[in-house]
């Protein structure tokens, strides 16, 4: 993974436990935030395995059922299909656990620590000018009724467009793989339609040459 990608989903993650209103945040405690964000990856890593375990109980459960109390083989069938479900969601969850030691070691380097704590230093600094950005380009929608996860990776892709210089077509892309990691299924789309008219505005605010 590129360091880059991993501090964006890192600041993400650290984003909720930043003070809602805008102040002076040392390096120390910013620090504190990135370390308080990959605890929780290390639990979270921690529960998918424990929930993964209870998946496949009750999927193994399902099967004895199937073989000893079903009473036609419709009831069997629609047992063994359960089963499977949730063999298959054990499996999805072992998967994100066995995902998370790899982040939370990359989390841990120099490079990706330290451009992590340029993006919440970036957003907790120009918070109010960024949300400004961000509502200019909402349609029918309020920023604060957004859920947090699609507002804070608007909120780190506009930090980084207007005061990082990361490339647009790179911030955008970026933003749409948090979003497909983190929120809702349709929620790409969503932040990606923001982006492009914040984009827009911009574009059209520039003075000409």
């Amino acid at each position: 993974m590129q360091p880059r990608r991993i501090a964006r989903e890192l600041a993400l993650l650290s984003l909720s436990q930043l003070p809602k209103k805008a102040s002076k945040l040392s390096d120390k405690q910013l620090g504190d935030v990135v370390v308080a964000a990959v605890r929780t990856m290390t639990a979270e890593a921690t529960e998918a395995l424990e929930s993964a375990v209870s998946e496949l109980k009750q999927g193994h459960d399902r099967l004895e059922s199937s073989q000893h109390r079903a009473d036609d083989l419709k009831t069997a069938r629609l047992m063994v299909s359960e089963s499977i479900e949730l063999t298959q969601k054990a499996i999805e969850q072992v998967g994100t656990a066995l995902e998370l030691p790899e982040f939370v070691q990359l989390a841990n380097q120099e490079e990706v620590r330290r451009y992590a704590l340029q993006l919440l230093s970036t957003v907790n600094e120009h918070r109010a000018d960024i949300d400004a950005t961000i509502s200019a380009a909402l349609v029918d929608w309020q920023l604060d009724r957004l859920p947090h996860i699609d507002s804070d990776v608007l909120r780190l892709a506009v930090a980084e467009i207007e005061y990082l210089d990361t490339p647009e077509r790179v911030v955008v892309n970026e933003a749409v793989e948090l979003v497909k990691r983190y929120s809702s299924e349709d929620a790409h789309r969503f932040v990606n339609g923001v982006l492009r008219r914040a984009l827009d505005l911009r574009a059209n605010a520039a003075p000409a040459e």
